[in-house]
């Protein structure tokens, strides 16, 4: 294992939850009117339900899905379920819901870039955090390829052993990834990067959202009735 693989699976998952941990508090405690998701409905709601309930419903399951899959101690699903069998069913579920995200996703960042009203109220580490969700994704997509060649669930239960020695904090979690595949790897990594990144960005509206937000009615934005004729016409 190099000095490259330590650093990026062994202390760098360390800093990015520091800075996820504390910087969510800091933003909390001093700029609480920004914890919020900064809708561009209003400006323009073409495309927009089907690009934010695509993208949501794909991410969460994902993300629930990571959660369950990778935190989840292997003797506790062994006498259901084998290794290959859980990646087979990660990759099933992963790749329909990932291609749902996908989808969604393609619509907003679309939106974000090429909608000139969108565009002009856009900061820039808006447009970064949906470009580093696109490629969080497309590396997410392709890992199903690459899992495909190698089915017996050995290289998922390495990943599951990294995440739960890095969340217990044990030594020696970067020798479970140091000779995975390069993609694997980069997706690895590339989720740190949002976790670092998470307070600065939008992406801190997770915390806030209640369970209700599931079920509440979608926003409705309606237009300014026309101005009443007075002259009697």
């Amino acid at each position: 294992m190099n000095a490259l693989d330590y650093f990026s699976f062994q202390i760098f998952p360390y800093l990015a939850l520091a800075v996820f941990l504390i910087g969510s508090w800091a933003r909390f405690d001093h700029a609480a009117y920004t914890w919020r998701t900064g809708s561009s409905q209003l400006l323009s709601g073409k495309w927009m339900r089907l690009g934010s309930n695509w993208f949501h419903v794909g991410v969460i399951t994902i993300l629930l899905g990571h959660l369950v899959g990778l935190l989840t101690p292997h003797a506790l699903y062994e006498p259901f379920i084998t290794a290959g069998q859980k990646q087979l069913l990660a990759m099933v579920v992963g790749g329909i819901f990932g291609v749902i995200a996908f989808v969604g996703l393609t619509v907003l960042l679309l939106r974000r870039l090429f909608n000139p009203r969108i565009r002009a109220t856009s900061a820039a580490r808006d447009i970064l955090v949906l470009v580093l969700l696109y490629a969080q994704l497309i590396l997410g997509l392709a890992s199903i390829f690459v899992s495909a060649g190698h089915l017996d669930g050995v290289q998922m239960t390495k990943l599951a052993e990294w995440a739960q020695h890095i969340v217990t904090f044990r030594p020696g979690a970067a020798g479970y990834i140091a000779d995975a595949h390069w993609i694997y790897k980069a997706h690895v990594f590339l989720g740190m990067v949002l976790v670092l990144i998470f307070p600065f960005t939008r992406l801190v509206h997770i915390w806030s959202i209640p369970l209700s937000y599931l079920t509440r009615p979608y926003q409705v934005v309606r237009k300014r009735p026309a101005p009443l004729d007075y002259s009697g016409r």
